[in-house]
């Protein structure tokens, strides 16, 4: 590991191009990785290098795949990758969001005037499906794809769009190299929804009730006699609302706690390493901090390192979640 840019106790944050810092980690060296790379297409951080800015959605999704390739090899044999994926729109001069700044553009042209570009691949304003895009290429690297969650954006900001529906959701994708990994249930269970129902018992009830023979009940209380669903609650699916957390020292809306303390607690085992190589603001960092695991962050820009250490001080992210 190269001399990390800050270390305590439990935090290590690592400086530099995300894929090259991850080739200094040991094989095997983290247990969890949760993290949301920069968007295609979408926003410019300012810094030489950045992701996010590829000129075509292949390169995008090329410069993707090798990254996590890397990240698999420094993942434990038994861990699991949680990645939250946007997606954007072609647009004109480039593949890019409608929404985009003019600096974006500019900024776009000069990349795509500095590298190797491709012809469009999809017509103007369509939907460019880069979260699958990714999804399907680190399955062709040998990932194990296990579930595609749903973030539902309760307060999702509006869109001065007139011509398709706003966009109120991101994908966050589970992977993980082998069929058995370290996965738990039970800290994200949620409160059954339905009161508790009595089993009908015997067959002249059941005959009474309508009550098929095969027909089984969801319940809060699994010890209570005749009556079926986990004591410590249900499978929360794969269908999570949360809002979104608004930080007034960044520009832009971070992402939200509660989702990096979900993924952490179902898919990292106690006392695991958990690892962001798109560390940001530290949001990842606050949740593996919260939950007693030693966290690893990596950014290309110090400045994010800087207020990543400034909210691990003053305890800004450690709300409620």
């Amino acid at each position: 590991m190269n001399t990390p840019y800050y270390r305590d106790e439990q935090v290590t944050l690592l400086l530099g191009d995300a894929l090259e810092q991850l080739r200094t980690l040991p094989d095997e060296s983290v247990d969890c990785i949760v993290t949301s790379p920069p968007y295609y297409g979408l926003r410019d951080y300012g810094t030489p290098g950045q992701y996010g800015l590829e000129p075509t959605p292949s390169a995008y999704v090329d410069r993707m795949s090798s990254l996590f390739a890397e990240a698999r090899r420094v993942l434990a044999a038994d861990g699991t990758l949680w990645l939250n994926l946007g997606d954007s729109y072609a647009a004109a001069g480039g593949h890019t969001d409608p929404g985009s700044t003019s600096a974006l553009q500019g900024r776009r042209v000069q990349l795509m005037q500095n590298m190797p570009s491709k012809p469009a691949d999809r017509p103007r304003k369509s939907l460019l499906g880069i979260p699958w895009r990714t999804a399907f290429a680190l399955q062709d690297d040998g990932w194990i794809l296990r579930n595609e969650i749903i973030w539902h954006k309760t307060n999702a900001m509006p869109e001065s769009i007139k011509d398709r529906l706003s966009s109120r959701h991101e994908q966050i994708f589970l992977f993980v190299k082998a069929e058995r990994y370290s996965f738990d249930l039970d800290p994200v269970r949620e409160p059954h929804t339905m009161r508790p129902q009595r089993r009908p018992r015997g067959h002249k009830e059941r005959q009474r009730l309508g009550v098929l023979p095969a027909q089984t009940y969801s319940t809060s209380q699994r010890d209570e006699p005749g009556v079926d669903g986990h004591p410590l609650g249900r499978n929360p699916g794969d269908v999570w609302s949360i809002p979104t957390r608004p930080y007034s020292a960044a520009h832009f809306a971070v992402f939200p706690i509660d989702l990096p303390l979900r993924c952490i607690k179902a898919g990292c085992r106690p006392g695991g390493t958990v690892l962001d190589p798109f560390s940001g603001s530290g949001t990842t960092g606050a949740a593996a901090r919260r939950l007693g695991r030693p966290y690893i962050g990596i950014d290309l820009n110090s400045a994010y390192h800087d207020l990543a250490k400034q909210r691990f001080a003053q305890g800004v992210l450690d709300l409620p979640g």
